[in-house]
């Protein structure tokens, strides 16, 4: 997947200026995609270049002037035919993990505090996923949004970032476990298997 997608995909929701597209980036999209303001403005002009965007410039008196961009047709017809084309395999890049790989060798203390630290970010990570979740939902059960939301895309990504980080916790439990143990039965001292 390119960001050229992420970001139309994004404009589904409707109209936003650059800033508000980092902040949908930074909520709702971050728990499948991430994309820094720098590379979102890069794109939105390669986008509106390219005719799948329209920008235009609202004017503000006390502020400096923003640029509101739009999903076009063809941006709709590209986005339709992405949708109709196999994705790739996900690949897990995850520098903790190669931590953990070798934490026989190195410092495990000090890796199970990254765990510790990380699982910390996955309750912050869920907590800010049930915040949105609430929002989306509006009052409704699940399953009446579900039935009666024009778009159940954002809930779906939504339910799969939840899901993640509801995983990832329950790994970090079970990794602070078997670390503790192994720490413990070497007489509490953290030392490399020789």
């Amino acid at each position: 997947m390119s960001l050229k997608h992420a970001v139309l995909a994004a404009l589904l929701e409707g109209e936003a200026s650059g800033y508000d597209l980092a902040k949908i980036f930074d909520v709702s999209v971050a728990n499948f995609w991430a994309a820094t303001p720098q590379q979102l403005y890069r794109e939105l002009e390669r986008l509106a270049e390219a005719g799948l965007i329209t920008a235009r410039v609202v004017e503000q008196e006390r502020r400096p002037n923003k640029r509101m961009f739009s999903l076009t047709e063809p941006g709709r017809q590209d986005l339709y035919a992405y949708t109709s084309t196999s994705p790739r395999p996900s690949a897990i890049r995850d520098e903790l993990m190669v931590q953990v790989q070798a934490c026989d060798e190195g410092d495990t203390e000090a890796v199970r505090g990254f765990v510790a630290e990380w699982m910390e970010t996955a309750r912050t990570k869920l907590a800010r996923y049930d915040r949105l979740r609430e929002r989306m939902l509006d009052g409704r059960d699940e399953d009446t949004y579900l039935r009666e939301a024009e778009r159940v895309g954002p809930y779906l990504t939504l339910m799969r970032g939840r899901f993640f980080e509801e995983e990832n916790l329950r790994w970090g439990e079970r990794a602070l476990v078997v670390l503790d143990r192994r720490t413990a039965a070497r007489g509490g001292v953290p030392q490399p298997a020789r």
